[in-house]
């Protein structure tokens, strides 16, 4: 019976993996078989990094950090990126950053060229590395600005950010800005340490900090205000805080890439018009946090993130 049902086990994580392995390969065509990306970690990050190589000056990767689900996530820049190259002429391929690792670092060790990033990935990118910012999403207002939510369950007792002493926190990923730095700096200015928590977590993304809270694993957390919207409307959680408003995301590249590709990127970029001309093929563009294009982007937008980086001591991790 243990070996029947040991078998049995075996077979639906085998089909599953094929499905999913089809699925990104033929709905998406991030990359060919031969350089499919091993979600499963078998290859090491040395492998990993001659497998993403890039063969030639016309081909990026591009990076993100997970916001929803993988598949989600993927089916929305995969349509953009088409996008991309259409009016570049260059190569996209796809790679997200694991939970295990940051987009910062990826920027920096040449795994990735081009990425998805906000204000504090971007920071400790820019300082570590030397990353060049290039633009800045346009929320649904047309503004490069965005805030972070603080949310609890539907049913919570928690009002304010001092009912959350003695409580369990749960963060997005740890380079997220409206997922962990905004969070801090609302701690902060309402007196709340780590200290005075009963704990606190790093989910990974905004969609799991706020499936865990919705779930009871954790009493409050924080997330992007776009997606807390989104959920609260659905009933799944309640926002008891909202911060004011912070540079938005935006897409940054490594030092590396030549000046040329750079502008030539970034005038697509420019040019990107989700909610007319190019509407078409787009995937929920509506719900990313640059629903309706980009401005440019300048490294002093994030002078006053920065000094609470720095105020909050997140300038190493």
């Amino acid at each position: 019976m243990v070996l029947r049902n040991h078998l049995f086990g075996s077979i639906i994580l085998i089909a599953i993996m094929v499905f999913f392995g089809c699925f990104f390969y033929c709905t998406f065509g991030i990359v060919s078989e031969r350089e499919m990306i091993d979600f499963n970690d078998i290859v090491t990050e040395e492998e990993l990094r001659e497998l993403l190589k890039v063969k030639a000056n016309h081909d990026f990767v591009f990076g993100f950090n997970l916001r929803r689900s993988i598949v989600e996530d993927i089916r929305q820049y995969v349509s953009f990126l088409k996008y991309l190259k259409k009016t570049t002429g260059y190569r996209f391929k796809l790679r997200f950053t694991r939970e295990d690792s940051n987009i910062a670092d990826d920027l920096g060790a040449g795994i990735i060229q081009i990425a998805a990033v906000g204000a504090d990935a971007y920071i400790l990118a820019r300082k570590k590395y030397g990353v060049i910012p290039v633009v800045r999403g346009l929320n649904k207002d047309g503004k490069a600005e965005y805030q972070s939510v603080l949310i609890t369950a539907s049913d919570s007792q928690i009002n304010k950010v001092d009912d959350l002493r003695g409580k369990r926190f749960a963060f997005g990923n740890k380079t997220s800005t409206p997922g962990h730095l905004i969070p801090r700096i609302i701690f902060f200015e309402n007196g709340v340490s780590l200290e005075n928590l009963d704990s606190y977590a790093w989910t990974g993304s905004h969609y799991n900090c706020a499936t865990a809270v919705a779930n009871g694993e954790f009493d409050a957390g924080g997330i992007q205000d776009t997606l807390g919207r989104e959920l609260e409307a659905e009933g799944l959680i309640r926002i008891f805080f909202t911060s004011k408003y912070y540079p938005s995301s935006g897409i940054a590249v490594s030092k590396d890439v030549s000046k040329d590709a750079i502008e030539k990127i970034k005038q697509a970029l420019l040019d990107f018009d989700p909610k007319g001309k190019h509407a078409q093929g787009l995937y929920n563009w509506d719900k990313t946090e640059m629903p309706n294009g980009f401005t440019e982007a300048f490294d002093k937008d994030y002078d006053e993130l920065r000094e609470w980086a720095e105020k909050l001591d997140f300038s190493e991790r």
